[in-house]
This record gives C-alpha cells, sequence and structure tokens, in this order.
C-alpha cells in the first residue's frame, strides 16, 4: 500500500496513463447484448469467455436447458447473454442468457407487429381465460384468450397443443412486455374472401330453408347454414311470444326455416328471424275484448305469476296478484302446470307495449261480496281460529275462503286485551260478531266481546254525582281499585279522589275488602269511560251541611260565642 501512497510520482502517473489506454480501447457497457463463447463446462456451470472483462462469466447449465440452449453447451459454442454488471461486490461479472433471449425476442415481436406480420409458435399450456403460446424463434410467451383460438366454439383444443401454427400479434404492452396473440384471425383472414362471396348471394327477404341450430346464448341463436355460412337469430326474432333464453325453445341439432332481415357487408354478418315468416298475432287483437273470460294456455310459471297464450304468438301475463281473492303472495307454482288451459278474463290490452294482462281471480265472483250479502254488519256467526300475533286474532269462516281480523280490544270487556289473547290458540272455535266490512280493501272485522252482555249497561240507570258503594279489591301507590257492587267491572279511584285533606288521601289507610261509598265524577258511555271520587262524595256532604245547618260563620252570633277571644285578650294584658 505504500507504493502507492503518493500518486504524484512519475511511475504512479505513467502507470494510471496505461491503465486508461488499455480501458478506453474495450467497447463493453452494461445494459447490452454481447457474445460468450464457451471455455469450460463443469457439472453445474459453464464458463465463458468474453475479451476484454478481467474474469470468466459464469451460466447455470440448467437455465440454458430449460431455454431450449442444450446443443449451445459445447466447447466454443457462442451463446449470446445480456450484461447485468461488469463487476459486482465479489469482483464477479454478471450476465443473463434467459433476459438475452427476451429482450431479442421482444424486439422481433414488436417489428412483427409494426409491420403486422404473421408469427408461428405453438400452444403449450392452458390457463384461466385462454392459452400461453410460446414463440418458436425467440421463446417467448404469449397469452392466446379463450375466445381467439378459433371462429367456432371448441369443446377441446388438444388437439393443438405443441403444433406450431401462425398466430396474429393483436396486442403489445410494451411497459409490461405482455403480448396477445389471436389464432382465430389467420383463420378468419383465410376465410373472409370465401365468406364475402357466400354472403353477396343472400339478400334481405330471402327464406333459409332447413337451418340447423347450432349453439345459443342468452342473446340468441346461432344456425348453421348449408355448412358454408353461421347467421344469428336474436332473441327478439325468435317467437312474438316471450322468450328469456333460446334453450326454452330449440335443441341443439333442430332445423328450422329462417327469413333474412339484415345483412351486414363489413362485418360480414347476416341477422335471420323466424317469427316474421308467421303474421304477427298483435294485428287482429282486436278480436279481444276487457272484461270477458278466454281460455288460456299456461306457457311458463315464473316467481311473479305465470305467462300464458291466448293463441300461439300472443303471450299473455298473468301477476301473482290477479291468481286469488283471499291469498297473498300465492305462487303460480302451486295452482298450474305448464301446459294447463285455464279462464281468465282480459283487464288490459296495450298495443303500443305490445302486453296484455290478465286476471284468474276475476272468473270467480268475489268471495266479500258473497260474506256481505250472507253475513251483514251485525251478523253472529260461528268461526275457527286460523293464525295468531301478538295483538290479534284471524278467524275463517267455514263455507268461505276468507280470514276476518278480530284485534285483542274486541275480546272482552272484563280483562286486558292482551292478557285474554293468550288464552286462545289456533283451531279453537268461536262465535263472532260482524263488526266491519270493506270489500274494496277486501277487510272484515268481528267482535267477540260484542256477543256478550256489556257489563257497562250498569251505569246505564246511574248519572254523574251519583252516590253508589263499592267494595275495595286492591292498593297502589296511585290509588283504588275498586268494584261496584252489583257490577262485574273493576274501575280506579285516583289517589287525589281519596279524600279531601291531602293528610288523609292515602291508599294506604285501607288494606282491601273495605266497602265504601264515593260519587260518580265522570260518565262517559261512548268512550266507555267513568271516573270515582270519594273526594267529590265528602264535598257534596260538606255543602250539603252547610246549606242545612247555615253559614260556616253563623256560630259567631251565639250569646258566648266571643268569650274565649276575650279570655285571650286578658291574658295577654
Amino acid at each position: 500500500m505504500e507504493v502507492y501512497k503518493d500518486l504524484s510520482n512519475p511511475a504512479s502517473k505513467e502507470f494510471e496513463n496505461l491503465l486508461n489506454n488499455q480501458l478506453s480501447k474495450i467497447n463493453i457497457e452494461e445494459g447490452k447484448i454481447i457474445e460468450g463463447k464457451v471455455n469450460k463446462i463443469t457439472e453445474k456451470y459453464v464458463f465463458l469467455y468474453i475479451p476484454n472483462l478481467k474474469s470468466e462469466p459464469v451460466l447455470d447449465i440448467n437455465e440454458l436447458k430449460t431455454m431450449g440452449l442444450s446443443e449451445k453447451v459445447k466447447i466454443g459454442e457462442t451463446i449470446p447473454v445480456l450484461l447485468e454488471k461488469i463487476e459486482d461486490k465479489n469482483g464477479d461479472v454478471i450476465v443473463s442468457a434467459s433476459k438475452a433471449q427476451k429482450i431479442k425476442g421482444w424486439d422481433k415481436l414488436v417489428e412483427a407487429y409494426e409491420k403486422k406480420q404473421p408469427i408461428m409458435g405453438k400452444i403449450i399450456s392452458k390457463c384461466k381465460g385462454g392459452c400461453i403460446v410460446e414463440h418458436i424463434e425467440t421463446g417467448s410467451l404469449m397469452f392466446l384468450p379463450g375466445s381467439q383460438i378459433s371462429d367456432k366454439p371448441l369443446k377441446d383444443i388438444s388437439h393443438l397443443i405443441n403444433e406450431p401454427q401462425k398466430f396474429a400479434l393483436i396486442k403489445l404492452d410494451k411497459i409490461r412486455g405482455n403480448a396477445c396473440v389471436s389464432r382465430k384471425e389467420i383463420i378468419s383472414s383465410f376465410k373472409k374472401e370465401d365468406k364475402a362471396k357466400i354472403i353477396d348471394k343472400y339478400q334481405i327477404g330471402d327464406i333459409i330453408k332447413n337451418a340447423e341450430v347450432k349453439g345459443y346464448s342468452s342473446f340468441g341463436c346461432f344456425f348453421n347454414v348449408n355448412n358454408e355460412l353461421d347467421v344469428l337469430v336474436h332473441l327478439q326474432e325468435i317467437s312474438y311470444s316471450r322468450v328469456n333464453h333460446p334453450d326454452e325453445v330449440f335443441n341443439i341439432g333442430e332445423k328450422h326455416d329462417l327469413k333474412v332481415i339484415s345483412i351486414d357487408k363489413e362485418k360480414l354478418q347476416v341477422g335471420c328471424s323466424i317469427k316474421q315468416l308467421s303474421p304477427d298475432p298483435f294485428e287482429h287483437v282486436e278480436n279481444y275484448q276487457l272484461n270477458k273470460i278466454y281460455k288460456a294456455k299456461v306457457v311458463k310459471i315464473i316467481d311473479f305469476g305465470a305467462f300464458c297464450e291466448l293463441e300461439p304468438g300472443l303471450t299473455t301475463l298473468l301477476h301473482s296478484s290477479e291468481l286469488s281473492w283471499t291469498k297473498k303472495n300465492i305462487s303460480a307454482k302451486k295452482m298450474f302446470k305448464v301446459g294447463d288451459e285455464i279462464d281468465c278474463v282480459i283487464t288490459e290490452i296495450d298495443k303500443d307495449k305490445r302486453r296484455i294482462a290478465i286476471s284468474y281471480k276475476l272468473t270467480k265472483e268475489n268471495p266479500f261480496i258473497i260474506f256481505e250479502k250472507k253475513y251483514p254488519v251485525g251478523t253472529i256467526i260461528e268461526t275457527q281460529v286460523v293464525n295468531k300475533n301478538e295483538y290479534s286474532l284471524f278467524v275463517s269462516v267455514k263455507d268461505l275462503d276468507l280470514d276476518a281480523f278480530l284485534h285483542c280490544n274486541d275480546l272482552t270487556y272484563l280483562n286486558n286485551g292482551e292478557e285474554e289473547l293468550k288464552n286462545y290458540n289456533i283451531g279453537d272455535k268461536i262465535k263472532v260478531k260482524v263488526l266491519e266490512i270493506k270489500t274494496d280493501e277486501q277487510k272484515i272485522r268481528v267482535g267477540l266481546r260484542q256477543t256478550q252482555s256489556d257489563p257497562f249497561d250498569w251505569f246505564r240507570d246511574k248519572k254523574i254525582n251519583q252516590i253508589i258503594t263499592v267494595k275495595i279489591i286492591s292498593t297502589d301507590n296511585k290509588g283504588l281499585i275498586v268494584r261496584p257492587e252489583g257490577c262485574e267491572m273493576d274501575f280506579n279511584i285516583k289517589k287525589s279522589q281519596i279524600a279531601i285533606s291531602s293528610a288523609d288521601a292515602r291508599p294506604s289507610r285501607f288494606t282491601g275488602g273495605e266497602r265504601i261509598d264515593c260519587a260518580i265524577l265522570e260518565l262517559d258511555f261512548e268512550k266507555r269511560k267513568v271516573s270515582l271520587s270519594v273526594k267529590l262524595l265528602e264535598e257534596m256532604q260538606k255543602k250539603e251541611a252547610l246549606d242545612k245547618y247555615g253559614a260556616e260563620g253563623s256560630g259567631k252570633n251565639l250569646p258566648f260565642s266571643s268569650l274565649s277571644d276575650e279570655l285571650e285578650k286578658k291574658k295577654k294584658d
């Protein structure tokens, strides 16, 4: 180290000049592809000789075999490599044969793409959405979408794997280094001229005989014409009736006549129709009248109803809301099956929208009208509990398929309605009174307590301020629960109505079971409301005493009425 410490001496400067002259002759840069000559081969590595480098770069022999360069693993053979680093931290030269191959292959792909030239490749494996294609010349890998494998659907492509064939480059991503190819475009290019000549033979309005069903999708059906042309019949051109998918109408291999309705010579496509071979049934829809009964055939059952045919091609909608008068959200599957002929009433005809609506329930008499005629408001009928919830019962009438609503407040006069509801179960038979019928809304309300005598009638001959005797049933902090003698109903006397004096207005004064008198403070027959008061009774009694025995201060007129006041004054003096 001491020899090179002083770099200003003549020897050091001479060495520096010689070194700079030598390196200036080397035309090697990192990131370039250079040729390396095989100089030595071991079990794992291949050593390359590249002029003007300090050491021999090394390649993995397995990497070369994977790249298909086994024939290059021989002394004296040259292998193109990418010079990544002239010298790393360990002083070694870093090169890559795979990266060099990829860069060379990419340049050739870019050139072929720009010149729109086909390339030779082979399908080496399947992947999600398509296949992987290897470029035969460079080994670069490319993506072949499933839709670009062929111009017709292929169930099996095993015969195409590892077979050298032409592909068209349809997309290059220079940033990501991805390439997309098409085999379909190569096949179509050969057929394009022939297909154009075939299409020239057809004109709009021509009838094609015995076209074979080849396949179908969600938007239509494909037919093969004389094994030379595939045509599409759009979903809307299959039938005047509603068709959700071609498989509802066709089977693969069937033959049908078609009518040519469109020709696109640029896209080389022919559009056909089946429904236009027959007259439009909507042209004579005037033959049908609203609110009249007709026969209809069930052709398809759906979640919200069914589609029916009045005649072939004339489809109508039977909505689930038009199936029954009494059952809500009923399924057509429980009532009909495909092929059934049913009676229906036409409720709507819209020629512009090509829509006809029908009703099944209108063919039958409205059971609510029957009920109203047979059981008018006020009638007592026998029913059976068919459903129950937290606040009501639903009861059915034996001879009619409908339910009536019975609220818990209409169960009893005596107890709490929600508590009384617990005493009834599905299947119980009860007699009820018809309270209300709303035919338009399809609602019937009935009551159970209305069939019983009303204990509130006990107050019919009573009036406000009348004195009655009650028995104390129980007490609480809010007041007294009492029952008038001879009445079956319990009432509440509020704490504020127990006595005139607040000191005496204590529910705890009573233990229960006592009989006391009280007065009627409020009486409302419409609201079925009664308020009782002991305080009112005391006020009435006090007023009666005053009226009978004079004013409250009348004792002052007696001879010795002022004696106590005079004695008190004398003591103070």
